[in-house]
């Protein structure tokens, strides 16, 4: 085995590949990527049993066909250590990879292609199309609300709903949700469920271009796969069932406050400075007209503000975790952002004021 590529050609889909790769393995065959040459073809695979990434170059001339598996993190260390304008040449002798550019010369171990697991297929049971940037926004909107190594396993990723011609992505970590929607091409009456685990969803937002380019999502009954440009990106999916998502947004709220976006996320971010490290808790007391922002701590020190903003009702006093609404407030493009409340111990729904599609749940805290 045997080709010649330039560093530049190689070095975006290499970064990629290695990216799926954990650092700690249980097999040692993991740690490397696949590379598999034919004809003027190079594709690069690396793999966690959960996610795989399959990368596919085209070499200037034709390449001695082989296939082995190479250190994914040393081999792009070396790359990205050589000059922008290298030209890369690697050879298969023996057991080693030998890298030569310019007059380095590297020497890596290698692992047999055989060792190599592949993410097994299931059968398909639908596909749609859809442009890249669409299910890259809808990631970016709601990913922030994913849990991380939670027992509710089901909550370790990200729910993605078909139907009715519209995808759309929930999330959530059991105090605060996200969910957004977009319209798209699938074949009508389809309507489906499926959790993408949380490394799955953030490994594919990695590969997705905020272009026009089109993307192909096929799902299977424990998988998912996305064709996108030269990659084919392939997770298995978390068996289990979401909560209903519908139940958790609050549907009758009477008390509407309407601020503008900056000037809120700048008060909520001075006065989390004196919130409770630990508890993130912020109280927001709401009056005609005025909405007071306030926090303390353990150590006996406090911070208030007053904002003005678009409010007719009833007074209300309610806690949150301030670090919640600030993620919502940083993820709105809106210039003014709509809060609507019950009462003290109700959740907030949070909204850009004209923006459709994305809706935010952040529940109460005692305070």
């Amino acid at each position: 085995m045997k080709f010649v590529i330039s560093r530049e050609a190689l070095i975006k889909p290499l970064q990629l590949v290695a990216g799926v790769v954990e650092r700690r393995q249980t097999l040692p065959v993991l740690s490397n990527i696949l590379l598999v040459a034919e004809g003027d073809q190079l594709s690069m695979t690396g793999t966690d049993l959960e996610v795989e990434l399959v990368g596919r170059v085209t070499l200037d001339e034709p390449a001695e066909a082989g296939s082995v598996t190479v250190p994914a993190r040393k081999l792009m260390d070396i790359c990205k250590s050589l000059p922008d304008s290298a030209r890369i040449e690697l050879t298969l002798t023996g057991q080693k990879m030998v890298i030569k550019a310019g007059r380095s010369r590297f020497s890596l171990s290698t692992l047999p292609a055989a060792e190599f697991p592949n993410v097994e297929d299931s059968p398909e049971t639908l596909e749609l199309s859809m442009v890249q940037h669409q299910l890259r926004n809808l990631i970016d909107k709601t990913g922030f609300s994913m849990a991380q190594q939670d027992v509710r396993y089901y909550l370790n990723g990200m729910l993605l709903e078909i139907a009715e011609g519209k995808l759309r992505s929930v999330s959530t970590d059991g105090h605060r949700l996200a969910t957004s929607v977009t319209e798209v091409e699938a074949q009508e009456g389809m309507q489906h469920q499926i959790i993408v685990p949380r490394k799955g969803i953030l490994e594919l937002a990695r590969l997705l271009q905020n272009g026009e380019d089109e993307l192909r999502l096929v799902i299977g009954a424990s998988h998912i796969r996305a064709h996108v440009g030269d990659f084919t990106f392939t997770s298995k999916l978390v068996d289990g069932k979401f909560p209903d998502y519908e139940r958790v947004i609050p549907k009758n709220g009477d008390k509407i406050l309407l601020s503008d976006r900056m000037e809120l996320r700048q008060v909520l971010s001075r006065i989390a400075i004196l919130s409770n490290e630990k508890y993130r808790g912020v109280r927001l007391a709401l009056s005609n007209g005025y909405l007071q922002v306030m926090a303390n701590n353990p150590e006996q020190e406090e911070a208030e503000e007053t904002l003005a903003v678009d409010y007719e009702g009833d007074s209300l006093e309610v806690g949150f975790n301030v670090n919640y609404l600030l993620d919502c407030l940083s993820i709105l493009n809106s210039d003014v952002v709509r809060l609507t409340l019950s009462d003290s111990n109700s959740s907030a729904l949070v909204e850009g004021f004209d923006e459709e599609g994305s809706v935010y749940v952040v529940m109460p805290m005692r305070m």
